[in-house]
């Protein structure tokens, strides 16, 4: 039980500083007209406990945002891999394509979905929609900082091979 409220309480982290840094974020006029301010964090953790926020008003748009960052995320919570970076090892045929269960119409494509590993070991999958792509990753390790000894976790695939 106390692990699980520190996890909860390093993820409620993450989203704070995803919250604090939107605002600064939808100064930059790419990154507003993307979504028009409407975006979503999810995370899930290594048990499947999704968390998550949407920011913005109007709820259509923040549903679909939402909607996307869980897709990175549970994509990254499959198969280990940013996503991006897995459809890249699957098109190369690095790795096969099937090995996962997902199949080529339902990857994600987009950057965004990354895995982290928080103080203690515990491993999330992050998915963030609504910037540009380069903005989805870059909100989240800015949110990092927060947590001493959180990495995103480049690595995490090593771990799901041995699977």
């Amino acid at each position: 039980m106390k692990k699980h409220k520190e996890l909860r309480a390093m993820i409620d982290k993450i989203i704070d500083g995803v919250s604090d840094l939107v605002p600064l974020y939808l100064e930059n006029e790419e990154d507003r007209a993307k979504s028009n301010g409407n975006l979503a964090i999810c995370l899930i953790d290594a048990e499947g406990m999704v968390h998550g926020k949407v920011f913005g008003t109007d709820k259509i748009r923040g549903r679909e945002a939402f909607r996307v960052a869980w897709v990175k995320a549970s994509q990254v919570w499959i198969t280990g891999f940013k996503t991006g970076e897995y459809e890249r090892l699957v098109f190369n045929k690095e790795i096969e394509e099937d090995r996962f269960g997902i199949r080529k119409p339902d990857y994600i494509g987009w950057e965004g979905g990354q895995p982290i590993t928080l103080p203690g070991g515990s491993i999330v999958s992050v998915g963030v929609s609504g910037l540009r792509s380069v903005s989805d990753l870059e909100i989240v390790l800015r949110a990092l900082d927060r947590i001493p000894g959180a990495v995103i976790n480049n690595e995490l695939n090593n771990i799901y091979q041995t699977i």
